[in-house]
């Protein structure tokens, strides 16, 4: 009878995880390279770490990374409409426009498709945070202050959630970089990790 009663309450413990999970809302990240892990085990990237990190909290988002490596904001805009109807994100944290900038793509543009994925995320009734990028001076420094100041206007025109700079963490420490020089290692992330669920707070 006794053993009867502990399997049932294990049935019934496990049921209740799997509903949490099936009802949890989703967090959905939305970038480039920075975010899919390049150069990393899946496990090893910032929204992998992210996830863990909100598993032990009361907060129960669940998180879905859909960046992809290259991506534009022209690249990121034309695939969001999919996303959201897929994923039904709650909060959406958009990554994108570092690899305009370091191709050099009209500024105007960029800014464009990311207000356009502001308002798709929004009317798809999702909170967005978005995470911004800053170039390297060879830019030029008309470009780089351009291209720094284009995440803040956005987020006070839209309303949205922010982090300035995604690499501030580990910017001045160059063995946290792959030998690119762009890509964070995997000692890197979880200072990525943090800032980014500290700045996401008001969200959550």
């Amino acid at each position: 009878m006794r053993r009867s009663f502990i399997v049932a309450a294990l049935i019934l413990l496990i049921s209740k995880v799997a509903c949490a999970a099936a009802v949890a809302p989703v967090m959905l990240v939305f970038g480039d390279s920075l975010s899919a892990g390049y150069g990393l085990a899946a496990n090893q990237a910032w929204p992998s770490l992210l996830q863990r990190d909100l598993a032990g909290s009361k907060t129960p988002y669940r998180v879905v990374n859909a960046s992809v490596s290259g991506e534009t904001t022209a690249g990121g805009l034309t695939r969001l409409p999919a996303a959201l109807k897929e994923h039904h994100p709650r909060l959406v944290v958009l990554e994108l426009g570092a690899n305009d900038g370091l191709r050099g793509l009209p500024l105007d543009v960029a800014q464009r498709n990311l207000a356009r994925m502001i308002e798709l995320a929004q009317a798809a009734g999702a909170k967005v945070h978005l995470i911004g990028m800053q170039m390297p001076p060879n830019m030029g420094p008309d470009y780089t202050r351009s291209f720094a100041n284009m995440y803040p206007a956005l987020a006070r025109q839209y309303r949205t959630g922010l982090t300035p700079f995604l690499l501030a963490p580990v910017i001045m420490h160059p063995d946290m970089f792959q030998a690119d020089q762009l890509h964070p290692t995997a000692a890197g992330q979880p200072l990525l990790a943090t800032q980014i669920r500290k700045d996401l707070a008001p969200l959550l």
